[in-house]
């Protein structure tokens, strides 16, 4: 009997064990205990009915909801892509839902996505992987998303939307800062890093500004399209051999236009392609 017990013991230990890598998507709802406070009974009916529609959205895109407590909603999706197309159509959905209301009275989910590994503990997933995906939502604007780096690096030419480029960001009890984007729902990207708590408490000297803005402008250019980054780079030795031979005629600017021509045509053609590879799948989905 102890030897059974024993053995069921260390199955369990076993399974706590196991990993995978998965990703994570992580929703609450923003200023829920003040709408709590305004009106109990409406503001849970209307919690119950959002995550109704959220649940069916993530089945479409093969995930799985893992827990709901409060007011949060976390899910895994085997795939990226379909991830961040199911965040995308909920906050769209639940943007379209109650349009009567003042805006301080409607219900708005933050999300944030992640591409880690985790720990499985039977339905349950724990680990930084989660955890990441946590505080990206609760960096994220109502109504928006915020994605890590790795999830941008899968998503970024499938599809249809632009992305915000908003640093590294250190964020609570993770040890490594986090590359972090915001999704742009318009297609269009603007700079707001001003929403993000950006790591200290106390202001940074110019040693520490200055090294973090040449980190945010290497990342900057690690992430451009490599064409785009190749035609910067000829670019900048056209200038400079343009410089030394004298800027009494200056020619770099031809084959830079001309360059810079091919690499936005470029650009618009695997955008086109991407789209289409898009459609096609939603169309096959349905």
């Amino acid at each position: 009997m102890h030897l059974d017990m024993f053995c069921v013991i260390m199955l369990r230990m076993t399974e706590k064990l196991k990993r995978r890598l998965t990703t994570v998507f992580c929703a609450d709802v923003y200023g829920y205990s003040r709408l709590m406070g305004v009106d109990e009974a409406g503001t849970l009916a209307t919690l119950r009915r959002y995550r109704s529609a959220m649940a069916a959205l993530i089945e479409r895109h093969d995930g799985r909801i893992v827990n709901t407590w409060g007011d949060a909603v976390i899910a895994e999706f085997p795939s990226v892509v379909e991830a961040v197309q199911c965040a995308i159509e909920t906050q769209q959905e639940l943007s379209a839902q109650d349009p009567h209301l003042p805006k301080a009275q409607r219900m708005q989910f933050r999300i944030g996505i992640n591409l880690g590994d985790v720990m499985v503990d039977g339905a349950d997933i724990y680990g930084d992987g989660v955890n990441i995906a946590a505080r990206l939502q609760e960096l994220a604007e109502p109504g928006g998303i915020l994605i890590s780096g790795p999830v941008y690096d899968q998503v970024y030419n499938k599809l249809s939307v632009g992305f915000d480029y908003l640093g590294r960001q250190q964020v609570k009890n993770v040890a490594a800062p986090v590359m972090s984007y915001r999704v742009t729902l318009n297609g269009t990207t603007e700079h707001r890093a001003d929403i993000i708590n950006e790591v200290a408490t106390q202001p940074a000297s110019d040693e520490r500004l200055l090294r973090r803005r040449v980190r945010s402008s290497s990342d900057w250019f690690a992430n451009l399209p490599r064409p785009v980054a190749a035609v910067l780079v000829i670019s900048g030795f056209l200038f400079l051999i343009n410089a030394f031979s004298g800027l009494h005629e200056i020619w770099f600017h031809w084959p830079t236009a001309a360059m810079l021509l091919i690499a936005s045509l470029w650009m618009v053609f695997r955008r086109k392609s991407a789209q289409e590879r898009n459609e096609q799948h939603r169309t096959g989905r349905e």
